[in-house]
């Protein structure tokens, strides 16, 4: 009976390494990114047209003016938006406020009629002169100065 020599034990390490490169590699480090980005959707109509036929025909539109408003709004507070004039959006709030914000000369408004996006900031407020909207079209516009609409007699 033969006796088989006994391997080398130097040959083992070589299986070894080949063994462990065919494996996947250890990662140390790990990164975890998170992007939110907050929809502002249009002003939904608050009555179907077929119940303004029945309306008087005269002008009973009502008259608002404009009153000075600080530089922020919450984001959470803002319930929907509509077009207003050439560069200006009304946004208006949960608890019943409109307010009226200008847009850059070089935006139009009515890019802004299906809503926008904006990214929020660690605070969660819009600020004039800071933030910035993006349209659902594509435009990016900054945001200028708020100002809040009041009701003065019909």
């Amino acid at each position: 009976m033969k006796c088989r020599p006994e391997p080398s034990r130097a040959v083992a390490p070589v299986w070894r390494d080949l063994t462990s490169s065919f494996q996947a590699p250890t990662q140390n480090q790990v990164r975890i990114q998170q992007r939110v980005i907050i929809r502002i959707a249009p002003r939904q109509p608050t009555m179907p047209s077929d119940m303004l036929s029945a309306l008087p025909q005269g002008e009973i539109t009502p008259h608002y003016e404009e009153r000075k408003f600080g530089k922020c709004v919450p984001v959470k507070g803002i319930a929907g938006v509509q077009v207003n004039g050439s560069n200006r959006l009304l946004l208006f709030l949960r608890d019943r406020r409109i307010l009226s914000a200008t847009l850059d000369k070089s935006c139009r408004a009515r890019d802004f009629y299906s809503g926008f996006y904006i990214e929020p900031n660690e605070d969660g407020l819009l600020c004039s002169g800071r933030d910035q909207l993006h349209s659902r079209a594509g435009t990016n516009c900054n945001l200028g100065k708020l100002r809040r609409l009041i009701l003065v007699g019909r």
